[in-house]
């Protein structure tokens, strides 16, 4: 009985020593809506920092580029090569709709965030409040902007939730109150530098005068910044933007940006992973999350800078 009694142990550890291991071994796909956007590199690095912190979890990065055909093959690639969870950052919310679902329906675990997709039973959400991330700025702006002025609007990819709740906020809480401003030129940049430097060009070319960028993203608000810097005509020209990037920072400190919302990414990072830890434990089976947004002036954003300095992203 005495040998018997032992190798019933040795078998009991053995199984233990089994399952342990196979906890310790979740793959989390992260889906990044487009490196070249700064925003969402901030996050893929904060993704990859964070994760260090869970010995059984690892995670793969994958840069969409901006394409709905390459984020949705992503998802599907993720679910055919079995990852436990997918983090979808979703270039386009309603484009990724049906992938995510498809993902929940073939039992992956699936959290949306920065924007989230909304209503998609079985998934979870870490996010932030889009309409409040621009409205801190257009609240500012109706005492700043003056009387008359001549504005240009940068906006992300239609469809996406940031993008169209920003641009409403926009709307409700400053144009339909200033109705003596005037935009002068509008356009869908898709969060990116390069393609909002195109647009300003254009938009400098036809006006003498531009007393404001309104921008949904800080990316697009420094390519507008970058076309101007070295013209007088520009130069008390105020700007918007959100996300509290690093270059963002430096722009507001040195008082060639107005104000940004900080759109943490390492606050989004930690709960994206924290949560993901969570739901493959089994602590939880779904949640839906936000991290907050406070403005960001010349007046407090010494503060914020100290945010980057501690990860190296300001020297």
């Amino acid at each position: 009985m005495k040998s018997i009694r032992t190798v019933t142990a040795v078998a009991a550890l053995c199984l233990a020593a089994t399952t342990v291991a196979q906890a310790e071994n979740y793959k989390i796909a992260f889906i990044a809506r487009a490196q070249a956007d700064s925003f969402a590199a901030w996050l893929a690095n904060g993704i990859m920092d964070e994760v260090k912190k869970y010995p059984d979890m690892t995670v793969d990065v994958m840069d969409a580029q901006a394409d709905d055909a390459k984020e949705n093959a992503f998802i599907e690639n993720a679910v055919a090569n079995k990852y436990d969870l997918i983090i979808v950052q979703p270039n386009n919310g309603e484009a990724q709709r049906p992938y995510v679902e498809q993902a929940v329906k073939d039992g992956v675990k699936v959290i949306t965030t920065n924007a989230r997709i909304k209503d998609i039973p079985g998934s979870s959400s870490v996010d932030a409040d889009p309409y409040e991330q621009a409205a801190v700025n257009a609240r500012l702006a109706l005492t700043q902007i003056p009387q008359g002025a001549n504005v240009v609007v940068l906006n992300g990819p239609s469809g996406n939730m940031h993008a169209d709740m920003r641009r409403d906020a926009w709307q409700k809480e400053f144009f339909d109150k200033r109705t003596d401003v005037k935009i002068v030129g509008e356009q869908i940049a898709h969060w990116n530098k390069e393609e909002a430097m195109r647009f300003m060009e254009d938009w400098v070319q036809a006006n003498d005068k531009i007393d404001a960028v309104v921008s949904m993203n800080d990316n697009m608000a420094a390519g507008a910044l970058e076309v101007v810097k070295d013209d007088p005509k520009f130069e008390k020209m105020l700007a918007y933007g959100v996300d509290g990037t690093a270059e963002a920072m430096l722009l507001i400190q040195s008082g060639k940006m107005t104000s940004t919302a900080l759109q943490n990414a390492y606050d989004l990072a930690a709960k994206n992973i924290s949560v993901a830890h969570d739901l493959l434990t089994g602590k939880i089976t779904q949640i839906d999350t936000d991290i907050d947004c406070p403005l960001v002036t010349k007046d407090n954003v010494a503060q914020f800078i100290e945010i980057h300095k501690k990860s190296g992203a300001i020297k």
